[in-house]
């Protein structure tokens, strides 16, 4: 097994972030490699639980988010991790370092949905002692916008041009049938027709229909994802901040051209923003800080807390060192 990522596997792993589905003779292209020699790279990181590809339901205006903050009885934080890891309503789990025990990213179809899971079955997982829930008013970044930064331009705009695909989240609700579909992205998002066709032991010409209507109506979302430790960003911590409403807008757009940024959503409560940033090091979040207090003077910092650990990601559970076990809760699965 290798130790960490080096330059091009970070190169290969950028690109399939911009374009997820590429074709590996047309990646070759842009990287300057073959395409027997990227798709043994990319079988090795994957094998390796290093980096994959997946897909899942785009976050549309018609779901619900929700940040829920839990705290765990003495001792009960395994256990309760172990039973929020299987449901697909809980996307992503953060282990947290302050503040909570727990940080939950929640999707529902709708508020109804969020409050099934809040009110009735978040408090009957044993162990669970309090929780504190933030609904997302918008979703200005998410992480499948982030990126390695280990392309020069003219690569990233080739990819770019590459990708071109319907928006994440312009339907609701999936193509009639496609679940099965769309359960086999979710455990890898570059398979082809001819890989869906075997794996459910149908028709290819069918298949590859079904595949471009599931692709064309925009309810995926598709995001290559890489083991944080190996990243070089190894860092991940929340910010909970309060911006008064005339300096909204702008602090979002100051804050999505910090190449750090994972996530920024406006929220409820008591503070009406979070956001996430990935930095090479702990030395690199008082530097950012500094750098948000002389730019955005009006943004009151209220709490950052550091994560010590990722259970999930996007439905994808990892082990202890952040890589992916390979097991996939899907999210926006209809749930039982």
């Amino acid at each position: 097994m290798t130790e960490g990522l080096d330059e091009q596997d970070l190169a290969l792993i950028n690109a399939l972030q911009i374009a997820p589905r590429i074709g590996w003779a047309e990646a070759a292209r842009v990287l300057g490699s073959t395409p027997a020699t990227l798709a043994a790279r990319w079988r090795r990181l994957r094998e390796e639980g290093l980096a994959w590809v997946t897909a899942h339901p785009g976050v549309s205006r018609d779901v619900v988010v929700a940040f829920v903050e839990v705290d765990c009885a003495a001792g009960a934080r395994p256990a309760v991790l172990r039973a929020l890891c299987r449901d697909p309503r809980a996307v992503t789990i953060e282990e947290s370092a302050r503040g909570r025990d727990l940080l939950l990213t929640v999707i529902t179809p709708d508020l109804p949905g969020l409050t099934t899971f809040v009110l009735d079955d978040l408090p009957r997982v044993e162990g669970v002692r309090r929780q504190r829930t933030h609904l997302a008013k918008e979703v200005h970044r998410h992480g499948g916008d982030w990126r390695l930064d280990a392309l020069d331009r003219q690569q990233a705009a080739l990819l770019r041009l590459a990708a071109r695909r319907p928006g994440p989240g312009a339907r609701a609700e999936p193509p009639p049938g496609a679940w099965p579909l769309i359960n086999a992205l979710a455990e890898d998002g570059r398979r082809t027709a001819a890989d869906l066709a075997r794996i459910a032991g149908r028709n290819p010409a069918t298949v590859r229909r079904q595949l471009a209507r599931l692709l064309d109506s925009g309810f995926l979302s598709f995001r290559c994802e890489v083991a944080q430790v190996q990243s070089h960003w190894p860092i991940s911590c929340t910010w909970l901040a309060r911006v008064p409403a005339s300096e909204h807008e702008r602090t979002v757009a100051a804050l999505k051209t910090l190449p750090e940024l994972r996530l920024c959503v406006s929220t409820t409560g008591d503070t009406n923003m979070m956001f996430i940033v990935w930095t090479r090091s702990l030395a690199d979040l008082l530097r950012l800080e500094r750098l948000l207090g002389d730019r955005l003077p009006w943004l009151n910092l209220v709490d950052s807390a550091v994560s010590l650990r990722s259970a999930k990601r996007m439905g994808w559970l990892l082990d202890a060192s952040g890589r992916s076990t390979g097991e996939v809760v899907v999210p926006g699965e209809p749930y039982a």
